[in-house]
């Protein structure tokens, strides 16, 4: 049951002690060595406020999973977080992570999640008369303990495949463990988690023979153009930033829609999740070449995150529910593309030994080829249809791009034609269009609604966000699984 109003301010006060006092890391040289010390360590966690009931097993949970093998080693951060995590009421402790080779999975990367590092929103905050009379749906479980979270990322070494993390052909598990969220109920809603990797400032290099750059590449009039915004931050390496001053995330000091972040992300889902009884959240995703695709961008227009566009009535204006190139693309036949009853649409039929089984209706594009239509957008403003406004910009490039790797012209990237060992545009394979895990540099997850869109809701705005954090990579990668997985795929 929800908390009443009453609880959730006697909460908040609560928490100004909880939030400095109720949380203290395990000792020094626990954090040194990564071993469990339950012998001689007592494990502290969140005080959880009357009238809500703490979990009276926390010593033993927080012990046991510090031994567990897919913890015992990991950095202390991440380490401290998970025991925290275990140590308050929960349905079930941090995920464990399976081995799914010989050898153990190896953890490079993790972000740590909590509720700051954007504006407060409706789904974090009380605000008064707003949302200070009605029930609590997102935050403020377990009389208002602060939501806090982890994602990890290790790396399947299987025979045969990368143990890169750079690269895209490498297999990655993704588990995220988050407490506490209420669960979602009505019209289908769910709460969705998203790597972001922002776009940077792209290097210098010659033209195609029809005068557009190269895959991934500038030409000098862009470079020059895009480097005399604001003070000059547009240079190469560094993040791309809309008005060419220093790169500036989003914090609890934005304003929608006057005051935002000044980068350009790109939003990698981690699928559909929602909370258990006692409101922790845990989510299992892999991340391959064939996972690695972003919803269609053409749809950011219409979330209601771009200022001005919601007071226009564009929310929901264009759909991307028939596969297509966009508003400037391919519109394709409903029969043909829609979600067929008598055979349904599923883009998780990826890989196959007959390629007129795999999927052709694909919605969502390579992560990499959402980067180059961002390329087109941004920072090729003198190549790329210089006159051209936003969104017309957004519409063009989507349909010119797209088509660079669609083979069959009908505007959707499909499995075949997507595969990273498919060749496309010249080149003797896909390996291009995907981003590599270790590029993304933020982590967000948002409160969504089923308004039919792939995209995160209100994008690319924070309007929806719940959590956010940055990645730490872990190198060199450490040992992080226990057990072996049932099936290894």
């Amino acid at each position: 049951p929800r908390v009443s109003f009453a609880v959730a301010v006697a909460a908040a006060l609560m928490l100004a002690w909880a939030g400095s006092r109720a949380w203290s890391s395990p000792s020094t040289p626990h954090r040194q060595t990564g071993k469990s010390q339950t012998t001689a360590s007592i494990f502290q966690t969140d005080v959880i406020p009357a009238p809500c009931h703490p979990n009276p097993h926390a010593q033993a949970d927080m012990a046991a999973l510090a031994r567990r093998g897919d913890v015992r080693l990991v950095p202390p951060p991440l380490k401290e977080r998970l025991l925290r995590l275990a140590g308050r009421p929960h349905t079930f402790p941090p995920m464990q992570t399976f081995a799914e080779a010989d050898q153990p999975s190896q953890l490079f990367q993790y972000y740590l999640l909590d509720t700051q590092g954007f504006e407060p929103n409706v789904f974090t905050t009380i605000f008064p008369g707003i949302n200070d009379a009605v029930m609590l749906t997102v935050t403020g479980a377990d009389c208002g303990i602060p939501t806090i979270g982890s994602v990890r990322l290790a790396l399947e070494p299987k025979p045969d495949l990368p143990t890169d993390p750079n690269d895209v052909r490498a297999f990655i598990d993704v588990f995220t463990d988050i407490d506490p969220m209420f669960v979602i109920n009505n019209e289908s809603g769910w709460y969705e988690g998203w790597m972001i990797h922002d776009l940077q400032v792209a290097p210098v290099g010659p033209a195609r023979a029809d005068g557009h750059a190269l895959f991934g590449m500038l030409l000098q009039q862009d470079a020059d153009l895009i480097r005399g915004m604001g003070t000059g931050n547009n240079v190469p390496g560094r993040l791309f930033t809309t008005d060419g001053l220093s790169a500036r995330f989003p914090n609890a000091a934005d304003h929608f829609p006057d005051i935002q972040g000044n980068t350009v992300p790109i939003f990698l889902s981690m699928g559909a999740y929602n909370a258990m009884q006692q409101s922790d959240v845990h989510s299992y995703w892999e991340f391959n070449y064939t996972t690695n695709w972003v919803f269609p961008l053409y749809e950011i227009p219409n979330t209601g995150g771009i200022p001005g566009t919601f007071e226009l009535g564009d929310i929901g204006r264009r759909s991307s529910l028939v596969p297509g190139s966009g508003p400037q693309g391919i519109r394709n036949n409903p029969a043909i593309y829609g979600d067929n009853p008598f055979l349904p649409r599923d883009p998780d039929k990826f890989d196959g030994d007959d390629d007129a089984q795999r999927e052709f209706r694909n919605r969502f594009i390579p992560s990499g080829l959402a980067h180059e239509i961002y390329l087109d957008v941004y920072e090729r403003l003198a190549s790329f249809e210089p006159e051209a406004p936003f969104p017309q910009r957004l519409f063009d490039a989507y349909a010119a791009e797209v088509d660079r790797v669609d083979q069959n012209g009908d505007g959707v990237i499909s499995a075949v034609e997507g595969d990273v060992d498919s060749a496309s545009d010249g080149f003797a394979d896909n390996a291009r269009p995907f981003l590599p895990a270790t590029s993304y540099d933020r982590f967000a997850v948002t409160r969504e609604i089923n308004d039919g869109y792939l995209a995160p809701r209100f994008a690319p705005s924070q309007k929806a966000w719940i959590l956010t954090g940055s990645a730490t990579a872990v190198s060199p990668a450490v040992p992080a699984s226990e057990g072996r997985d049932g099936d290894d795929r």
